[in-house]
């Protein structure tokens, strides 16, 4: 029991070894890339626009000089100064805030979804760099064992048990898995520059990547109506939202402004004769009414949001249709990855025992070569596809927490 308890000790070790290394993998990448940092920029400009939203029209100043003065009671109008300020409906400014505020939510929430989705292909290309790694040890397990058979070969010759050609076979088998072994070697090479542009790093920096993995006894549980949070879907609710700002932008627009301002003309004094307020400067102040009389601009843009509202729930009821397809492809992906890794293991168990016979029967001097090529080429088939069936079953567990975490 103590053993037991050791051995699952290390086990739940490794496990969160291996997740918090992942993590610290995918932090770094979604602090270093690229993309993720331009997702950030036009956030930072969308936040931006709210600041922009807080305008007025333009102040209108004008100035004329008469060449020909009017003359008046109290002296010639020799010019005309003024001013005009129009203000926007009460609300509008604020209705301008709110819909800049929307569209920079629906920009925040593509920042969730890339760093999820960069995460995602982290994973993804560590559990690729994992299977590589694993592929390359179990040929170097099967090579040590050929090297072993092959002793035993040339034993064999030398006593007249075995032929030559059984040596040769032997070494032409060692020799296609050093080439795989080779071809591996160029892989890991390859998909280790992925995962480090993923970080943004050096493309030829080593990737410390875990030894060991193993499927769990049971699958953590996966509900599908943890769908309705994913923020590929939250993004369709953040961009209704900015529609509906937009429409009561376009309301407030649609209401009169109304202006104020100030005229002022220096009046000359008349020469000929001393009125009341001869030569009195006029300041007249003014206040004016914008009406939207010919509105139909208006409705155009109401009529079009609403049209454009509507798009947005049928993309999103489509969205989520391809993501309900999607998670359950992943489940059933991974529980195939199960199956197929429980079926190599009982196959992998019965592969040895069919070893061990071979090798019992060399101390009888019966041993077939032939038998013992076929034996370990079902051996390494046997374990490839475990971990082909472990990086599957990783990678889809990566799919659906993508899509529901």
């Amino acid at each position: 029991m103590k053993n037991i308890k050791i051995i699952t000790c290390l086990l739940f070790v490794s496990a969160f070894a291996k997740a918090q290394q992942l993590q610290s993998y995918i932090e770094e990448a979604q602090s270093n890339n690229p993309e993720i940092q331009a997702f950030e920029l036009r956030y930072n400009i969308a936040e931006e626009k709210v600041n922009e939203a807080n305008w007025l029209p333009n102040t209108e100043v004008s100035a004329g000089y008469f060449v020909s003065e009017p003359e008046t009671r109290v002296g010639a109008q020799r010019a005309r100064i003024g001013f005009k300020q129009m203000l926007p409906w009460f609300g509008t400014i604020t209705a301008r805030e709110n819909y800049a505020a929307s569209m920079a939510e629906a920009e925040y929430v593509e920042i969730i979804i890339a760093k999820r989705k960069l995460a995602l292909s982290v994973a993804q290309s560590y559990y690729r760099l994992y299977e590589i790694q694993a592929k390359q040890r179990v040929l170097d397990k099967n090579i040590k064992l050929l090297e072993t058979y092959d002793r035993l070969a040339l034993t064999s010759v030398e006593v007249g048990k075995a032929s030559s050609v059984d040596v040769l076979r032997l070494q032409i088998r060692q020799n296609e898995l050093q080439q795989q072994k080779e071809v591996l070697e160029e892989e890991f090479g390859s998909e280790q520059i992925t995962f480090n542009k993923l970080l943004n790093r050096d493309g030829t920096m080593m990737v410390d990547v875990v030894t060991l993995m193993e499927i769990p006894s049971e699958n953590a549980v996966s509900g599908r109506d943890a769908l309705s949070l994913n923020p590929e879907l939250l993004k369709y609710d953040k961009l209704y939202e900015s529609i509906a700002q937009s429409e009561l932008l376009n309301q407030r627009e649609a209401l009169p402004m109304f202006g104020f301002g100030v005229d002022y003309l220096p009046v000359s004094e008349r020469a000929d004769m001393n009125p009341i307020d001869n030569g009195k400067d006029i300041l007249m102040p003014m206040v004016s009414v914008s009406i939207p009389i010919f509105n139909n601009r208006y409705k155009s843009i109401s009529r079009q949001n609403d049209l454009r509202q509507q798009e947005i729930e049928t993309q999103k009821a489509q969205r989520l249709n391809v993501l309900e397809s999607a998670f359950a492809k992943a489940i059933s992906q991974r529980n195939q990855a199960r199956i197929a890794y429980n079926t190599q293991e009982n196959n992998l168990k019965q592969a040895e025992d069919a070893e061990e016979i071979l090798i019992k029967n060399y101390e009888t001097g019966t041993i077939d070569f032939n038998d013992v090529l076929d034996i370990q080429e079902l051996q390494l088939k046997f374990q490839l596809n475990q971990v082909e069936s472990i990086q599957k079953y990783y990678t889809q567990s990566a799919i659906v927490n993508y899509l529901i975490n």
